[in-house]
Order: structure tokens, then C-alpha cells, then sequence
């Protein structure tokens, strides 16, 4: 048996001495009765209820923020959820936003949800900065969504396939929407589309 040399062995030994870095437990965000530990706007918070164990979503422009005040505090996570779209739907997931109580979200990232509505970018899309035309899934079939934010960058995962990875670049000039930190939100984009969620969770990365 061939002896590790005594450098070796120290290096071995502050190996295992060493912390691990490991990523957070997982906390379900919605607990499949009520809204509790999120805020919706209020423009329009009857667009948001709860049916059968998931978030229904289905009416006028209104978003609902996680977090008692709609503003929890994120910044490297994994998200994911089940999502369930009717024909024609139209949705969103926002990453490091922040609670508004009117109007299109300012800060963070949208990414679409959106098989077949009128809109050509689809489920998956950073909407606007990079944006898919296939939406990986079909109205009326639950399936999963699953976001990663590391660092300067997005990955989007649906059903176990990643289509979408997006990198902020470092000349990035919008001054709102950009990575850095936030919270998640939900949208409800208008009153012909029906959206279903359910086992939202996430995980922290740091």
C-alpha cells in the first residue's frame, strides 16, 4: 500500500475538515387552502382565489407578490410549480421584483407563461430580453415549471428539459429590470385568460 505523503494528508484532512456548501431546505410558498403569505395589488384582487388545492387565476390585470408585505427577499434560488393553462391564456412568473400596488411590475425579470394565447412568445420566454417561440407544454395538461437564478443568470426548465438560458450581459442598461435581489410574483394578465398554479416552493442557493 503505497503511504500519502504528510503534505497530502493535511491537504486531505482540511478537505473533509471543510463546510460544505449546501443549498437551502425547500418551503412550500403555498399551502393549497388560502393566499396566506402573499399580497395581491389592489386593482384587481378578485382575479386571484384558491380552487381545488391551486392558485386560479382569471381575470383583470392584477399581480399577487410572496411575502406578508409583497416584498420577501431572494437573490440565488431555484423556484418551481405546477402550471395549468387554458386555451388562449396568458401569464407570468416574476423573479426579483418587488410589491406594486398598480401596474406592470418595474423590477425584475417576467418569465411568459403562454402556450397559445395571441402573444408569439411563449412559456419559457425572459420576456423581452430573450424569448421562445415553442412553449415546451399544452393548455389543459399540468405540467412543471422550474426557474434558477444564479448569480447574472436565468435557467428555465420545463417538464425536466431546460429551454431557456439566459445571461444579464454586463452592459445591461436597464436601470429596473435586471438581477440583484426580490421577491417572486404572480400575474394575472387579463379576464380571457385562465391560469391554474400549484406546489410552489423554492429553495435558496447561498
Amino acid at each position: 500500500m503505497k503511504l500519502l505523503s504528510p503534505k497530502l494528508v493535511i491537504l486531505a484532512t482540511l478537505a473533509l475538515s471543510a463546510p460544505l456548501s449546501l443549498a437551502g431546505d425547500w418551503v412550500n410558498m403555498f399551502d393549497g387552502k388560502s393566499l396566506k403569505g402573499w399580497k395581491v395589488n389592489p386593482e384587481n384582487p378578485e382575479t386571484f382565489s384558491v380552487e381545488n388545492g391551486a392558485i386560479k387565476v382569471q381575470g383583470k390585470r392584477t399581480h399577487l407578490f410572496y411575502g406578508e408585505d409583497g416584498n420577501a427577499k431572494f437573490k440565488n434560488f431555484e423556484f418551481e410549480c405546477e402550471v395549468k393553462t387554458a386555451e388562449k391564456a396568458n401569464a407570468g412568473i416574476f423573479v426579483h421584483t418587488a410589491y406594486q400596488a398598480e401596474g406592470w411590475p418595474d423590477q425584475g425579470y417576467e418569465l411568459q407563461v403562454n402556450a397559445t394565447h395571441g402573444d408569439w412568445r411563449k412559456t419559457g420566454s425572459v420576456y423581452s430580453f430573450q424569448d421562445l417561440k415553442e412553449p415546451g407544454h399544452k393548455d389543459g395538461e399540468w405540467f412543471k415549471y422550474q426557474i434558477k437564478v444564479e448569480g447574472k443568470k436565468i435557467t428555465v426548465t420545463i417538464n425536466g428539459k431546460v429551454t431557456n438560458e439566459y445571461t444579464e450581459p454586463a452592459d445591461h442598461a436597464e436601470k429596473t429590470k435586471r438581477l440583484g435581489e426580490g421577491t417572486i410574483a404572480l400575474q394575472g394578465h387579463d379576464p380571457g385568460s385562465l391560469i391554474f398554479f400549484r406546489n410552489l416552493r423554492i429553495r435558496t442557493l447561498d
